[in-house]
């Protein structure tokens, strides 16, 4: 199993077990959707969705092609689009023999006009966030400030080598650990715990849902993102949008 996999499935797991999520199955009992190569056939990825009584969606999407390097594999948490409570991403890669990683919570507000909102959510992520940019091992990524505009200044993204993306991912411990296992427990407390009445009185929940729709609008656009024109060309452009149309927000 590849390193970016690895990392997808192990993340995943703990988010399925810690919030009681089940599986949105698609027609034939299998995953919610199964990519082919548009060129021969072949089964390249999927993907899955779960959905939990405090979660609407969790969301994994992987795509392999040996023929084009690409090894990707995406997990989106989703919490009610009404709520100030963030959503969790994480992307793990490697293409053309490229080891990368995006990690982050995606927030429900602007964090420069609502600062205890910022503290509360991404405050105790603060030392991680301060100690994994300082790792040897880490390059910049392939990634436009229209991109992470769209983030928060808490986003751990870059390029890495093997050793330091092992670290990143905790794959060499007997025990989870490293900042994938850091954010996504931080993240299910967050959800378990939710937002103190006195914070979240200051993100009012049609702001936090306009918020919402308009900022997954933008981080799911072709024209933001150029990868799903790479997606569309693999795997199809009717697979691709179905893709997109469930990241897009929280229904089904």
């Amino acid at each position: 199993m590849s390193l970016p996999k690895d990392l997808a499935d192990r993340t995943l797991a703990t988010m399925v077990d810690r919030l009681g999520a089940t599986e949105v199955t698609g027609d034939d009992g299998g995953p919610y959707l199964t990519l082919t190569n548009v060129f021969d056939g072949s089964e390249v990825g999927m993907m899955r969705v779960f959905k939990a009584p405090a979660v609407p969606k969790i969301v994994y999407c992987g795509l392999t092609v040996e023929k084009f390097k690409m090894d990707t594999h995406m997990i989106f948490g989703f919490t009610p689009s009404e709520s100030p409570l963030p959503h969790f991403t994480l992307d793990s890669v490697n293409a053309n023999g490229s080891l990368a990683f995006h990690l982050d919570l995606i927030t429900k507000a602007e964090l420069s006009v609502h600062v205890p909102y910022m503290d509360y959510v991404y405050g105790g992520l603060t030392d991680t966030f301060k100690d994994t940019i300082s790792w040897e091992g880490l390059s910049r990524a392939q990634v436009g400030p229209r991109q992470y505009a769209m983030m928060s200044p808490w986003m751990l993204v870059s390029r890495a080598t093997e050793p330091t993306f092992r670290r990143f991912s905790g794959a060499d411990e007997d025990k989870p650990s490293g900042p994938v296992n850091t954010y996504v427990n931080y993240w299910i407390d967050l959800v378990e715990k939710g937002v103190p009445e006195e914070i979240a009185a200051g993100v009012p929940a049609a702001e936090a849902e306009a918020h919402d729709r308009q900022l997954r609008y933008n981080l799911f656009s072709p024209e933001v993102d150029p990868v799903w024109g790479d997606v569309g060309k693999i795997v199809g452009e009717e697979p691709a949008e179905k893709m997109r149309a469930m990241l897009l927000s929280n229904a089904y």
